[in-house]
C-alpha cells in the first residue's frame, strides 16, 4: 500500500482489514474487545494539513504512538485495501456499509466523538 498515490486533499477514507484468526485489542475503554476472523473496514476522516494521504500516511506506518481506536489494530494488522472520498463524510460511508449488510463488532469503535454512528469501524457481511 503506497499511501503517496492518495489524494492530498481532505475528504473521508476506508482501511480494510483481512483477519485470518482473533485478534485481541487492548483498548480498556473498550473493553479490550477481540475481533474475530472476517473482513473488516474502518472509516475516518482527514480534514486537517496534509488530508487523506497525511492520514493514511500514520495509519500505515508500523511505528507510533498509540493515540486513536484504529491505532490498535493497525499494529496488529496489515491494511489490505485504501479508498478514499474526496469531500465525502465518514457517517455516509458507514451508513452505506451498514445498509448493505455490515455489522458493527465493537460499538464506539472510532467513533468517540460522532453522535450518528454506533462505530467506524464495521465488519462486512458474508465474514
Amino acid at each position: 500500500m503506497i499511501a503517496a498515490a492518495l489524494p492530498q486533499e481532505t475528504g473521508a477514507y476506508a482501511l480494510y482489514y483481512l483477519l485470518a484468526a482473533p485478534l485481541a485489542l487492548t483498548i480498556t475503554r473498550l473493553n479490550e474487545p477481540v475481533l474475530q476472523p472476517g473482513r473488516y473496514v474502518y472509516v475516518g476522516n482527514a480534514r486537517g494539513f496534509g488530508g487523506i494521504r497525511a492520514r493514511v500516511a500514520r495509519h500505515l506506518r508500523g511505528e507510533k504512538t498509540l493515540h486513536w481506536h484504529i491505532d490498535y489494530l493497525s499494529t496488529e494488522a496489515s491494511c489490505v485495501r485504501v479508498d478514499a472520498f474526496l469531500g465525502g463524510n465518514e457517517c455516509s460511508v458507514i451508513r452505506e456499509l451498514l445498509q448493505n449488510g455490515a455489522s458493527t463488532p465493537v460499538p464506539g469503535f472510532g467513533s468517540s466523538d460522532c453522535r450518528i454512528c454506533p462505530a467506524h469501524l464495521v465488519c462486512l457481511a458474508g465474514t
